[in-house]
């Protein structure tokens, strides 16, 4: 039976509405992103003021950050599924603070580097924790509902982050840009420590024994459709990190419009928000599988497209932007969607199963999109062969954990927890 909005509010934690709690969740989801986001205008300046020789060496920045989020997201799910999610958050914002404003002091880029690793490292209990957090309070395709709501608030605000740190830059130095992070963490750190209670259930709290440990991550890894999910979604991230390790050095570089960065990446992000608020209203009509597998193969098909249009030269400014935006808005569809997908089969343990994701999907997506950043040529041309790559990849990594099999379940919304495991067909 499909849950009604009723049902949803008797989900919420004790003392928050809906509006709340998503806007929280979305501001948590939102850090790590900002955390990127406000830079990319201020690499150029970086690289100038702590003597980098190496253009594409600057993506350092963004891409160490990446890997810090990939080793941090292991931990913190097993922690919070024993200790509770506001316990961890609290802790670790507090680090994820004092990490920033470290990197707003850093006299060398190599420290600027080792502290926005160890951010990274820390901001990863935001993402593991806050999708935790929904799968206390949600299930199934009402899970993927949230998270979409979730990243229609979330992203306005990276959307917004290179505007906000070109803005900075018009005025202060790049360090002021990790001084308005910091303040930013500050506020999120009041906010929960004031307003969030715990979510997860004494009774599905579980023991950080090695062997428990061990007995949950052999039931994650041997699940096909939740290990499954989980690589298709980093092999559609590594697109993104691609896209976003590269995309500075192609509006300043190849375009040669600096001044126009900040607006068109803005509106290219617009294709998420569009994407994950048509994917709230419609995933409980058509389920997150048709969602997700359809958002797959239109962005292969677009990354087609894009890399005959540059091979002909026929690439714009305003082409480049139309796809990626459009790019956008199929990723959204798939990523909220495999989420849910992944995590649907664990009460017990959600938090372990969260961070298996986040760190798959990060470790993969940060390799191979670094792979794609380090190939920059003065070209768009690399960004779109990853994104077909990758998508391609995506497209059969989730063949395999559907039993080869797509549509499988054409006339069912809503996710069961009777999903194959490995080497075994899908239950029907």
């Amino acid at each position: 039976m499909k849950r009604t909005d009723t049902d949803h509010h008797q989900h919420l934690p004790t003392g928050m509405k809906m509006w709340e709690f998503v806007t929280l969740m979305a501001m948590m989801m939102a850090i790590p992103a900002m955390s990127i986001d406000m830079m990319l205008p201020a690499l150029p300046e970086i690289g100038r003021d702590l003597y980098v020789a190496n253009p594409n060496d600057r993506q350092s920045v963004v891409l160490f950050f990446f890997l810090g989020l990939a080793a941090g997201s292991l931990f913190y799910g097993p922690l919070s599924d024993r200790y509770g999610r506001r316990a961890i958050l609290i802790v670790t914002l507090c680090f994820l603070l004092a990490m920033t404003i470290i990197a707003a002091l850093a006299p060398s880029f190599p420290i600027l580097i080792g502290a926005r690793m160890a951010a990274g490292f820390f901001a990863a209990a935001c993402r593991v924790t806050v999708v935790s957090i929904v799968r206390d309070c949600f299930r199934g395709d009402a899970m993927a509902r949230i998270i979409s709501l979730i990243m229609m608030v979330f992203i306005i605000v990276p959307m917004l982050a290179p505007s906000l740190g070109y803005t900075i830059l018009l005025f202060a130095p790049w360090r002021f840009i990790f001084w308005i992070l910091a303040a930013l963490i500050l506020l999120i750190l009041i906010w929960v420590s004031m307003r969030l209670p715990e979510t997860l259930a004494i009774e599905n709290r579980t023991s950080i024994g090695a062997r428990d440990l061990a007995a949950i991550f052999v039931r994650i890894v041997s699940n096909r459709n939740s290990i499954g999910h989980m690589l298709a979604s980093g092999l559609m991230m590594a697109g993104m990190v691609g896209f976003v390790v590269s995309v500075q050095q192609i509006f300043y570089d190849v375009f040669e419009a600096p001044d126009v960065f900040p607006f068109a990446f803005a509106l290219m992000a617009g294709g998420m928000v569009v994407g994950s608020m048509l994917n709230s209203r419609l995933v409980e009509r058509f389920g997150a599988r048709r969602m997700s597998q359809t958002a797959v193969i239109l962005l292969t098909l677009l990354s087609a497209l894009h890399c005959a249009v540059i091979v002909s030269g026929y690439e714009t400014l305003i082409i480049f932007s139309v796809i990626q935006g459009l790019g956008n808005l199929f990723f959204a569809f798939a990523g909220a969607n495999f989420s849910a997908i992944s995590l649907e089969p664990f009460t017990k343990g959600a938090g372990l199963a969260s961070s298996v994701q986040a760190f798959l999907s990060t470790l993969v997506s940060a390799l191979l999109g670094g792979v794609v950043g380090a190939y920059f040529d003065g070209s768009p041309l690399p960004i779109a062969i990853g994104f077909l790559t990758f998508s391609v990849l995506s497209l059969l990594v989730i063949a395999w954990a559907e039993g080869w099999k797509l549509y499988r379940r054409p006339g069912l919304a809503s996710m069961r927890e009777d999903i194959a495991p490995i080497g075994k067909g899908p239950t029907l």
